[in-house]
């Protein structure tokens, strides 16, 4: 098949002792999800007569329904029994479990284990729910054989906490709970203590990076809510489609920023296949972004693309029975493209000239709705989606040729390949595109540090005059960015930096004098010279400008805050005790900025590179899961009539 010039294909997986696991492991989840769904529609209660006997064992009647589902589903009777018998098992467990709860208040809590522990993996835990996240994680870590500090627990997806009591995290009985490893390891058990003194030095490593993680995040959104020198610190901006900065509203800027620097962190780990690192940093990340209003996440994606990382994490994990609410996470997602992109796509075509980048979103998307459907006994719509997302995988094939093209032009991989995909394969538009998206980016970074730079002086020529640098941001921010309109704004509005002057330019004292002749000199009355100073706490600039702007008097509201500010304490030199660690401290949170400015991509449409090899072999493992289920029903069916 010809793409584009190229050659693509699906690769033919071969059929290694792993591979086979896989497919049995697959087809009987297809067939217990199938199951379930039948004896839902059915209302077939297996933990009652005639399923279930008095001594809880298994009903003659079990065999009966076996031999009616089997064939329906036409397949195997054997392995349709045994299934049921699982499902079976599973609900009188259950209602052993209920019984027990509703009598003695200790819980069930059901366990998922990392994929590497292949047998048991669901695992049943009994427990109360006042005992505290450390408690509860102490007694999983002793159960199952890991070190307490090397794991990490998801319920709801949302981490553990700790130090707060399971009751207060909405932990209830039967929830289900997923145990996250730091690092996957190759053995089961280290044999050393050695072995084990590293397993565990590692483990408080990744530990202590998740904290610095958290705090370095932290830092950077701080930072953008203070004047600071972007040539000197650096910090974060949000920067619309284009690359260009976008005002958001100071009550959601801080639950975004933290939520965007969580996303890439997560991306991070993602990319370097650190699934159970990258799993709490996107569930952080959802968070914060559930701290954003609804207007806001439906005009960008990236609240969309966030959806589909978690969902792939999860699969990823091999604990998507973990993620109940797997469905709605794909549809929010393929509703938020859908307002942010427009109906087919034209608003980003609009805005950007094409949406040839994008499909690989929807690629995944489609790809992650075709393996849900499979997990949820829908055969026929899990092929669906499936087949849509190796059509868009065909589309979105590359030719390496191609980008060893554009290689030899000076340009990046990655920008070979979001080029070649905007321009729909063609070598010479790519470069081009590539070329004008480059000058296009410069120019915009340009504008933006000339009106950052700007923005800083103003500031600190607010600053220079005396006014505190919140009041200063503040008035620039109604004035637009105009220095004279923000000097108008602060002076017939005192009150609004009064109360936040600087505290070195404080003082108790009466004013100076010298600062009183100051006054009276360019003119001022010398009562109300004295009264200004002492409103202004001895800043003659303050006090000349404000009563210039008001005629020569104070304005009413201020004309009794003189003795109140004067009983302001100032601050004494022994409030700024205890700085000697600042030096420490400082070097950890440089330290801890730089981790997270490591993770975040230089290239503003990183998120939709992908070289789509992870795509093409799972593609091509679930389109055979669900070609083998009509192998199997024709194999079974021919069985029958002989």
């Amino acid at each position: 098949m010809k793409i584009n010039g190229g050659h693509c294909r699906i690769r033919a997986l071969g059929r290694s002792q792993r591979a086979q696991r896989r497919l049995r492991m697959a087809q009987k989840k297809y067939l217990q999800a199938k199951l379930t769904q039948f004896l839902r529609e059915d209302r077939i209660q297996l933990w009652k007569p005639p399923y279930t006997d008095e001594n809880k064992e298994v009903g003659l009647a079990l065999k009966d329904l076996a031999k009616k589902y089997s064939d329906k589903l036409e397949c195997c009777e054997n392995e349709v029994e045994k299934i049921i018998e699982e499902i079976r098992c599973k609900a009188v467990e259950r209602g052993t479990g209920n019984e027990n709860y509703k009598t003695t208040g200790v819980a069930t809590i059901e366990v998922f284990l990392p994929s590497r522990l292949r047998k048991d993996r669901k695992n049943l835990l009994e427990t109360r729910l006042h005992i505290t996240g450390r408690d509860l994680r102490s007694k999983i870590a002793e159960t199952f054989g890991f070190q307490e500090n090397y794991i990490k627990i998801v319920i709801n997806k949302k981490q553990l906490q700790l130090g707060k009591s399971l009751e207060e995290q909405g932990v209830t009985h039967n929830v289900k709970a997923m145990v996250l490893e730091l690092k996957q390891s190759e053995e089961d058990v280290r044999k050393n203590f050695q072995a084990e003194e590293e397993e565990q030095n590692e483990a408080e490593l990744k530990e202590k990076q998740i904290q610095r993680t958290k705090r370095g995040l932290e830092i950077l959104a701080e930072r953008a809510e203070m004047v600071v020198d972007p040539e000197t610190t650096p910090y974060l901006d949000i920067a619309n489609q284009t690359g260009r900065s976008i005002k958001i509203p100071p009550s959601q800027r801080k639950a975004l920023m933290l939520a965007m620097g969580y996303h890439e962190k997560g991306r991070a780990f993602l990319k370097r296949k650190e699934y159970g690192i990258a799993l709490p940093c996107l569930l952080d990340a959802d968070k914060y972004f559930c701290e954003c209003c609804r207007e806001l996440l439906d005009t960008v994606d990236n609240y969309a693309v966030l959806q589909l990382d978690i969902v792939w994490c999860y699969f990823r994990l091999e604990q998507l029975e973990c993620l109940d609410d797997a469905e709605k996470k794909l549809n929010l997602a393929q509703k938020c493209f859908k307002n942010c992109y427009g109906e087919n796509h034209q608003r980003l075509v609009h805005i950007k000239g094409n949406c040839g980048k994008e499909k690989v979103l929807f690629l995944r998307l489609y790809l992650l709705q075709g393996i849900r459907n499979y997990h949820s006994g829908n055969g026929e719509e899990a092929r669906e989606y499936l087949n849509k997302a190796l059509c868009l995988f065909k589309e979105l094939y590359i030719d390496p040729s191609k980008v060893h093209n554009l290689l030899q032009l000076g340009f990046t991989a990655q920008e070979a390949r979001l080029g070649l995909r905007a321009c729909e394969g063609n070598v010479d538009h790519a470069a081009t595109h590539i070329s004008n998206r480059r000058e296009e980016l410069a120019q915009i970074r340009k504008e933006e540090k000339e009106k950052k730079r700007r923005r800083l002086e103003n500031i600190n020529s607010l600053k220079g005059m005396g006014y505190p640098t919140h009041a200063a941001k503040h008035a620039l921010h109604q004035a637009g960015g105009n220095l004279d309109e923000a000097l108008k704004i602060l002076l017939s509005n005192p009150q609004m930096w009064l109360s936040d002057s600087d505290p070195e330019t404080n003082s108790r004292e009466s004013p100076s004098q010298e600062s009183i002749d100051q006054l009276v000199y360019m003119g001022f009355d010398t009562v109300v010279a004295k009264a200004a100073l002492k409103v202004f706490r001895g800043n003659v600039q303050l006090a000349a400008q404000t009563l210039a702007h008001h005629g020569g008097s104070l304005p009413p509201d201020l004309q009794f805050s003189g003795e109140d500010s004067s009983s302001t304490p100032s601050t004494s030199p022994s409030d700024s005790a205890g700085t000697s660690s600042a030096s420490t401290d400082e070097d950890m949170e440089t330290e801890a900025v730089n981790e997270i400015l490591e993770d975040i991509p230089e290239h503003e449409e990183d998120y939709l590179d992908s070289t789509l090899e992870d795509e093409e072999i799972i593609i091509a493992e679930y389109l055979s899961y669900v070609e083998n289920i009509k192998s199997a029903a024709k194999k079974t069916s021919e069985q029958k009539k002989y």
